[in-house]
């Protein structure tokens, strides 16, 4: 039986991340695929990776990740969210340094939603005076 040293959800836009801390050696799975696979973008890689990179804690746990809805940026947002707090639960001494580095605050931007008698959220149809 797998043992989960923590257990963290995230949360960004629209995406949802339920992320899985175990001991390990450092491999982060994320809906099956390694990380290089599921975020071909070095950058949204990066973004995952960055509360390991703070806590120092790079090649001592292996990470599973189950995300889905929204896009790309949000995923990302939604692993690095949950795995920060998936952080917390394995060692409550994580918190000071992820909590200044802004990791554990949900990001709260959404999309506006549109409203009746505009094209989008805030743009107006076009004028015409006569």
């Amino acid at each position: 039986m797998i043992k989960n040293l923590g257990i963290g959800t995230g949360r960004r836009k629209t995406s949802v991340a339920r992320v899985y801390v175990r001991d390990g050696s450092g491999s982060i799975v994320i809906n099956g695929k390694e990380i290089h696979q599921y975020f071909p973008q070095g950058e949204h890689a990066m973004m995952v990776r960055q509360p390991l990179m703070v806590t120092t804690s790079e090649n001592k746990f292996d990470i599973v990740i189950n995300v889905f809805g929204g896009g790309s940026n949000g995923q990302a947002g939604a692993c690095r969210h949950g795995l920060a707090r998936a952080l917390c639960q394995v060692d409550q001494g994580n918190t000071v340094s992820l909590r200044n580095n802004g990791f554990l605050t949900r990001d709260p931007r959404m999309v506006e939603r549109k409203k009746f008698g505009r094209s989008g959220a805030r743009r107006r149809f076009q004028f015409s005076k006569r």
